[in-house]
């Protein structure tokens, strides 16, 4: 390689123009206006107690699974499989793993006891640890 193949990384020439020197002569507004509605304009919503849909137990299983961990959550009284498959898409997501509803049973995943028992408590559920 000869001297005129190489590229200097001394810096080179300046750009000519400062492309951020017209802002220097803007200015701000110094305040924003914020629009404050009354509280008596402010719809205020309902809360809704928590419902007590029943007890779900919350198990670890390992056997028949090759040694991997899942969660299963058993013992739904009084909902339908489409209810069960939209609670396990919010375990999914809320545990990062993957699951399925087989046999009337939510299972995910590994070992995510806390977040199940967590997503069900918001549900409405009395979820109980079962098991060892």
């Amino acid at each position: 390689m000869s001297a005129s193949d190489k590229i200097s990384t001394a810096g080179g020439q300046g750009l000519g123009q400062n492309p951020f020197a017209a802002l220097s002569g803007l200015t701000l507004p110094q305040t924003n206006k914020v629009v404050v509605q009354p509280a008596s304009k402010v719809a205020a919503a309902p809360v809704q107690p928590a419902r007590n849909r029943g007890r779900v137990d919350i198990l670890r299983e390992k056997a028949g699974r090759g040694g991997k961990t899942v969660t299963v959550a058993t013992g739904f009284v009084g909902i339908g499989l489409p209810e069960k498959e939209q609670l396990a898409k919010k375990m999914q997501r809320a545990c990062g793993s993957g699951g399925t509803v087989k046999d009337g049973r939510i299972e995910i995943q590994g070992d995510k006891r806390d977040e199940v028992a967590r997503i069900l408590t918001e549900a409405g559920f009395r979820p109980v640890f079962a098991g060892g």
